[in-house]
């Protein structure tokens, strides 16, 4: 059997991605840590200020995460006073989220820190070369059905 080239595997995409987003997720949840949430609550928070379908169901579905976990997401958030639940009045068994304007608020400090930390990974390259790698990832995400 051959011998592996053990740069031809480090230099693919797979594995250079497979490596950096660890690492990336890691410093994210680090950086908004101190403002009291986790990223999968910053996700939560971004998805309805996206204006997307406010019901606990309906959230989990987009996210595509189990129901519980929004429920549990929501309840962290609301003590945060960062969401607030209403009764949906077509159908009274149905919650719907929204944020207030503290979770508006709280959404914007998070957003401060995924930029500081997008310039911090960032700091080697150009203006151009970033703008390309946003540009690349987001057809990327598309292309695996996340929201880009």
């Amino acid at each position: 059997m051959d011998d592996v080239n053990a740069n031809a595997l480090t230099d693919t995409l797979s594995f250079r991605l497979g490596v950096l987003g660890p690492l990336v997720s890691a410093r994210f949840a680090g950086a908004v840590e101190p403002l009291g949430v986790k990223p999968k609550h910053v996700g939560l928070m971004a998805v309805l200020s996206a204006g997307a379908p406010a019901s606990q169901q309906e959230l989990a579905r987009v996210m595509s995460v189990v129901p519980s976990l929004v429920v549990g997401l929501a309840d962290q958030l609301e003590e945060l006073g960062a969401i607030e639940r209403v009764r949906d009045p077509a159908d009274r068994r149905r919650h719907r989220l929204s944020l207030t304007d503290a979770g508006r608020e709280l959404l914007a400090a998070c957003l401060a820190a995924a930029a500081a930390l997008d310039a911090e990974l960032t700091a080697s390259l150009g203006v151009r070369d970033r703008e390309v790698l946003l540009r690349l990832l987001g057809v990327l995400a598309r292309e695996a059905g996340l929201p880009a």
